[in-house]
């Protein structure tokens, strides 16, 4: 009962942080736009920052030059190599068009970078780069300056402080970390004696005491999870005990999955990179393809070992790849936003058909060459020189055949090379995105059959289909579940060995993030491969595959080895995946995942909405887990 009473107090502290995030006010905000707008200076004294949307600012340009007109440009921090555009033309001071200033919105989500060149002589006259804040009101002064020689200033003047758009995000994490300890702490003193008999005694609760454990049981401390416990090992002929470690792992992963697709307040770190680079919103899916590697390895194990036969294990393989196929193409599809589904316009890929067609291949791959598990690794010698790895060759040469096909065909493909287009590459391929792996979908699958507004298209301005999900990066997602495999391979041969365990998560998580430094060069965007959601990069996956090996690192012994905590609430998540995630998508837009907002622009606002939505998908996975129910395909 310890594990049930960990997620009921866990569940109440996100829902009280939800609470008192309401409580408190912010200045309304609203969803970042692409560029900037302008406004006509007649139309200056009506905008005003409570007008703005999130993620934008309100700066005001003074044009102080006689007789030269001004033309500002824009361009994201964030956007690599790309085009400045045109923001807004500024008159002089006292011209035909007016007072010589403009007002303009300002994307407040990434430093900007602004360029005034004279309109006339096209030539630049300064370059300035700043990170407006949420809300602000600024004054861009361009004026000229006789210091001696005659030059032009540009000042950057703050009118009106920005509001602190981070603080519902704060005061959430903070909340959530006090209770976490505070129900840490009442924990620890329940599990004393002392002060269970102090607190007996205090209440006078004999008759309860002798109600209890005549009807339920006297509670023990050798049964921490209410009969759910393993033993600590186990016989070839019965199966493996169950680790709550990955259940764990799985259910944080679909918990910040649901957080995320449900908007995660609107702050743009839960949003996916626009190309490349790292969001919080980047890490969830990876990291769920390495749970089910997992998984994979850890249930066939079980059921060989249960006296299955291989042919009828490969009917149950290619059934559930099926079904998670079809539950991705007809049940969630984007493409129902733009009304009933239309076979013409059907999305083909998507996050559950890439989640079937990797599991069709690694479990296939897996069965194929399955070996029994060692009874007693410590006792055999192939397990001191990597036994769990050099037993799976096989499966690594038929990896690394397959990554060698994602390289060739990213880098030799004769397809333009002009991943992101738009706006990138300094605007030399404006209708091509995705390189190779955008060519190979749109001629396979089709225009109408791919993802219409991927993450690139606001900040990059690319105007071609692209899926994110599409056929070749899915090579690099198989290579992703098979390094779950590994891990799963780890916990099964040295299941004995804790320090054994530990020490091949270590190694494995350095050896990862080496090659992704090495691949990367330790940049965003100048190494070899950056690292890139969209295309599910080689460096992405090493990169992912080397935190993935790392939280297992702290899981495993605060889960199933001390069991310092139980993994509620995400444990209750993690062991009906399929339910919740397909569930989330159905049902975003009903009560109580979504409900009308009193100020829409507001993250305060759209940061409880989205806790409180993802908390009550956990209360029904553990209401789901008390029931016994679990959905499995």
């Amino acid at each position: 009962m310890r594990g049930a009473r960990g997620g009921c107090w866990a569940l109440a502290a996100l829902l009280l942080a939800a609470s008192v995030l309401s409580a408190a006010r912010l200045v309304p905000g609203g969803s970042p736009e692409r560029g900037a707008q302008a406004a006509s200076p007649r139309d200056l004294d009506k905008k005003r920052p409570a007008e703005l949307k999130m993620d934008q600012a309100l700066l005001l340009i003074h044009n102080e030059l006689l007789g030269t007109n001004l033309t500002v440009y824009w361009k994201s921090e964030w956007c690599y190599q790309c085009l400045f555009q045109v923001l807004v033309s500024v008159s002089p001071r006292g011209g035909p068009g007016g007072p010589g200033m403009a007002a303009v919105s300002v994307s407040t989500q990434h430093g900007s970078i602004l360029q005034l060149n004279d309109t006339l002589a096209e030539k630049e006259i300064c370059r300035l780069q700043y990170k407006f804040g949420e809300f602000g009101n600024y004054s861009l002064l361009v004026k000229h300056v006789h210091n001696g020689v005659h030059e032009v200033a540009c000042d950057l003047v703050v009118n009106e402080n920005p509001v602190d758009s981070d603080l519902p995000v704060s005061v959430a994490f903070l909340i959530g970390l006090a209770l976490i300890i505070a129900l840490s702490l009442l924990r620890l003193l329940f599990s004393l004696d002392d002060f269970n008999n102090w607190i007996s005694k205090a209440i006078n609760s004999q008759e309860t005491d002798h109600l209890i454990n005549s009807e339920l049981g006297s509670p023990s401390r050798a049964d921490p999870l209410g009969g759910d416990i393993q033993p600590a090992t186990w016989h070839p002929s019965t199966p493996p005990p169950r680790l709550r470690c990955v259940d764990t792992f799985r259910g944080l992963s679909l918990i910040l999955m649901v957080f995320v697709n449900y908007g995660g307040g609107k702050y743009w770190y839960f949003k996916h990179a626009s190309w490349n680079g790292l969001t919080v919103a980047d890490l969830v899916f990876p990291w769920f393809v390495f749970i089910m590697g997992s998984s994979i390895f850890l249930s066939m194990t079980s059921i060989l070992q249960r006296g299955c036969s291989k042919f009828r294990l490969l009917g149950k393989i290619a059934w559930r790849s099926f079904l998670l196929i079809c539950i991705g193409i007809i049940i969630v599809n984007p493409n129902y936003c733009l009304g009933p589904l239309s076979w013409d316009k059907v999305r083909i890929p998507g996050v559950l058909q890439r989640l079937g067609v990797t599991y069709f291949v690694v479990a296939v791959l897996e069965l194929l060459f399955a070996k029994p598990v060692p009874e007693n690794c410590a006792l055999e010698r192939s397990c001191f020189s990597l036994g769990d790895v050099t037993s799976s060759w096989p499966q690594w040469l038929l990896i690394l055949m397959l990554e060698s096909i994602w390289l060739g065909l990213t880098f030799f493909l004769p397809v333009p090379g002009c991943p992101p287009g738009g706006i990138g590459d300094l605007g030399e391929h404006p209708n091509c995105t995705g390189g190779a792996a955008g060519y190979i979908d749109r001629l396979l699958l089709g225009d109408d059959h791919l993802h219409q507004r991927p993450s690139c298209t606001v900040l990059y301005h690319t105007e071609v289909a692209y899926d994110p999900e599409g056929i070749l990066g899915t090579i690099n997602s198989i290579v992703m579940a098979f390094l779950g495999v590994q891990a799963g391979k780890i916990l099964l041969y040295y299941k004995d060995q804790t320090k054994a365990i530990l020490i091949r998560f270590t190694a494995w998580g350095c050896i990862l993030g080496l090659i992704s430094v090495a691949l990367t060069k330790g940049s965003e965007n100048e190494g070899f491969i950056p690292v890139n959601k969209n295309l599910w990069s080689i460096s992405y996956v090493t990169t992912l595959g080397s935190f993935a090996f790392f939280i297992l690192l702290v899981l495993y012994p605060v889960v199933d080895v001390r069991g310092l905590w139980t993994g509620a609430p995400f444990f209750y998540p993690g062991m009906n995946s399929i339910l919740v995630y397909v569930g989330h998508e159905v049902f975003e837009n009903y009560f109580p995942f979504q409900w009308k907002l009193e100020d829409n622009q507001s993250h305060k606002e759209h940061l409880t909405q989205n806790i409180v939505a993802t908390a009550v998908w956990v209360l029904i996975a553990y209401i789901l887990y008390r029931k016994k129910i679990f959905w499995k395909i």
